[in-house]
């Protein structure tokens, strides 16, 4: 993967600087600009970029739009429906174009001609072409010539003609198109009672203008004050905000309004249950109260529940939900007042989208923060691993599990460590933050093996105990409570234990006898106790198996390696996951069909795994995603053999991919591969096994919710995959950026 420096290449090759906007650089207009002059030009400055729900767009100074994100109603208007994550791609048939808006799921962008042209979903004709299709490329707005100023909702539109009137199309259900109906409109009305309007901007469902007098105006959905007229009343047309005069600017976010005075105060009215109108207080405003502590505010942006701002000294305030790092102070704590972003300088325009923000350097670079998981920051990169990376400050590992977002290793010295989402302080570390790099589990030693579960981690150690940490909703840690543990907690009644596995909600050890145990949620009878009685919240014995040499657990089911070389599985079964040629979940184990000389099992969500003494592997369950590996997408109830592997010594699943090592060192991966947790480059899915890219000498495999890791024999550690909670371990940035970072959309 290329560093953020590589692509400042292809960021000045393909998309220039932005001299075209009012940076207060030179720059040679075209035939077309000079034609309409400074007027509109300078009226779009802060319109050249757009941030929808997780979409953005941004226009080129030759007039070309550009666009990157989720695209799954082809708002994107490439073409297609394909989530553009690593590099924005053009709109097809655009050019001219001299601002663009973006909605939760639909875009729209203003010719130099005055015509509006948009694209995406269009279920309720906000695309408003008189249907109401998808448009998966551009399409004209009926009817509209002279427009100067568009915005998009969550499903309307709003445009502003050089004449001062207002036009909208749409959603109308709480009379945002503010025609005095509440009825969708797939072309263009005009809103009623409003002339002299200087610009407009729309909210999740309200629709907000300003008046050349400056005075404020707004209409639709009202039920948290987003209107500011002081009532919880819908509005079908417009009515005054109160108190508010020489504002020259506003912004809405979903349910709550920003405004911009000429003396460069703000002022905020509407729902404030984050924050989000920087008072102070999470208290509802029915009519504005001032933003304090700001001034000299020349631009504002807000969407969701957070709030942007721009100084004229350049600098960037934020404030309102920070869960995602959107508001660019390297934290994820909400703000009631605003704070600086951090690291930026010489800004002149803000936007924001759903849990992410967008500005603008007067040098023409965008910059980018917040959540990251469909691409919409336009960096190069959704942050998860496309193939392996090293994890940071590990060495000398002897063993590694992964669970649903978070990893955990062994050390040669019986140290445990962690990495990862810790939401239910499955790290063990005694907080609940999540970690980027590993950090060492609390008061563990002499530790020999270790298992994770969903959100809930075990380790054995040497002296056959075994100690459990993180979620214990159904009793998984097994000390006897279903208290959340953030550090380790011996397991009771266990000694002797010389293996454990961990489901999503249960757990599994074997002891030196070979005799099994369980403990966790049991609502498919997956502790294999003959009964689905969930809060076993201490062991109990898998009654009628003995000489257990292996164990894993998979979603809702478990497998067990019999001395003799046969399978033995229990749980649910509504995939065929144990093998038994049924779909009937089974409370007490049954023997895996058609498989001898097993040494080894794996357990994905709903699909199971098993390596055999001869080096073949073979697999049964649920196979949506090609993780069975047989070539097909067939549910398998019975095991079949995983195409053209040999040789294999371990394997490993979760979810729904699946892993495994060869005795060359190799490394071979099958089944989902959306977050490319299959470590091969890509994200398509495989339906029988490719090799991991760049690893060798591989000695041990851990399968995760959707990423993966392996140890080397030199005792590295190496992940692929998503790292939206810091599960890779390589410190590197995951799904929510917390401070700006360089976009390419510029």
């Amino acid at each position: 993967m290329q560093s953020s420096y590589g692509w400042l290449k292809i960021l000045k090759l393909w998309l220039g600087l932005w001299l075209a906007v009012g940076c207060g650089k030179a720059t040679v207009e075209t035939e077309e600009q000079a034609s309409h002059h400074s007027h509109l030009w300078r009226s779009q400055s802060r319109s050249r970029v757009a941030a929808g729900g997780r979409h953005t767009l941004a226009v080129r100074p030759d007039g070309t739009v550009w666009a990157a994100g989720y695209n799954g109603n082809g708002q994107l208007g490439d073409g297609t429906t394909s989530d553009r994550k690593v590099v924005p791609v053009a709109v097809q048939g655009l050019s001219g174009v001299v601002a663009v808006a973006a909605g939760f799921s639909h875009s729209l962008a203003v010719r130099s001609d005055g015509t509006v042209w948009a694209w995406g979903d269009n279920y309720y004709g906000q695309v408003g072409d008189g249907t109401m299709s998808t448009r998966r490329v551009p399409v004209a707005v009926q009817g509209l010539s002279g427009v100067v100023a568009v915005a998009a909702g969550y499903d309307h539109s709003l445009a502003v003609r050089s004449d001062g009137t207002v036009w909208a199309w749409g959603h109308n259900g709480n009379g945002q198109l503010g025609d005095g109906t509440t009825s969708a409109r797939p072309v263009p009305v005009v809103v009623q009672g409003l002339s002299g309007v200087a610009s407009v901007a729309a909210g999740n469902s309200h629709s907000l203008a300003v008046r050349s007098d400056g005075t404020v105006w707004a209409w639709g959905s009202n039920g948290n004050s987003q209107l500011g007229d002081g009532t919880t009343s819908d509005r079908p047309v417009p009515v005054a905000v109160q108190g508010l005069s020489g504002v020259v600017a506003v912004t809405a976010g979903i349910f709550h309004s920003l405004a911009v005075r000429s003396d460069g105060t703000m002022w905020a009215w509407g729902s404030n249950s984050y924050g989000q109108l920087g008072d102070g207080t999470t208290s509802t405003r029915r009519v504005p109260v001032a933003v304090p502590g700001l001034s000299g505010v020349v631009a504002v942006a807000a969407s969701s529940h957070h709030s942007l701002a721009v100084r004229s000294d350049g600098t960037m305030w934020a404030w309102g939900s920070n869960g995602n790092g959107q508001l660019g102070d390297s934290t994820t704590s909400d703000r009631k007042v605003p704070v600086a972003v951090q690291g930026l300088s010489g800004v002149v325009a803000v936007v924001a989208g759903h849990s992410y923000s967008l500005a603008v350097r007067s040098d023409g670079t965008v910059w980018a923060w917040g959540y990251n998981g469909n691409g919409q920051l336009g960096s190069g990169t959704t942050s998860a691993r496309p193939v392996p990376v090293a994890v940071q400050g590990l060495s000398e590992v002897v063993a590694v599990a992964a669970g649903g977002n978070h990893s955990v290793a062994v050390r040669s010295d019986g140290t445990v460590w962690a990495w990862g989402n810790n939401y239910y302080g499955q790290l063990g570390d005694g907080t609940t933050s999540a970690r980027p790099v590993p950090v060492a589990v609390q008061g563990l030693s002499g530790v020999v093996a270790v298992a994770a579960g969903w959100s809930h981690s075990l380790a054995v150690r040497s002296d056959g105990t075994v100690w459990a940490w993180g979620d214990n909703y159904y009793g998984q840690v097994g000390d006897g409570t279903t208290n959340i543990r953030r550090v380790p907690v011996a397991v009771q009644g266990l000694s002797g234990v010389v293996a454990v596995a961990a489901g999503n909600s249960h757990s599994l050890a074997i002891r030196s006898d070979g005799t099994m145990w369980a403990w966790g949620s049991n609502s498919y009878g997956q502790l294999g106790d003959g009964t689905t009685s969930d809060r076993k919240v201490v062991p109990v014995a898998v009654p009628g198996l003995s000489g257990v040499v292996a164990v894993t657990a998979g979603g809702n089911h478990s497998l067990a390696v019999h001395s003799n070389g046969t399978a033995w599985a229990w749980g649910h079964n509504g995939n065929g996951q144990l093998g038994d040629g049924t779909t009937s979940a089974r409370p007490a184990p049954v023997v895996v069909q058609g498989l001898s000389g097993v040494v080894a099992v794996a357990a994905g969500y709903d699909h199971s795994l098993a390596a055999r003494s001869d080096g073949t592997v073979w697999a049964w369950g649920s196979n949506g995603s090609g993780q069975v590996g047989d070539g097909t997408t067939n549910t398998r109830r019975v095991p079949v053999a995983v195409q053209g592997l040999s040789g294999v010594v371990a394997v490993a699943a979760r979810f729904y991919h699946s892993l495994a090592v060869r005795s060359d060192g190799t490394m071979w991966a099958w089944g989902s591969n959306g977050n490319s947790q299959l470590g091969d480059g890509t994200t398509s899915d495989r339906p029988v096994p490719v090799a991991v890219q760049g690893l060798s000498g591989v000695v041990a495999v851990a399968a995760g919710g959707i990423h993966s890791l392996a140890v080397r024999s030199d005792g590295t550690v190496w992940g692929s995959g998503s790292n939206a909670s810091g599960q890779i371990g390589d410190g590197g940035p995951t799904d929510s950026v917390t401070t700006p970072a360089l976009s390419l959309l510029y």
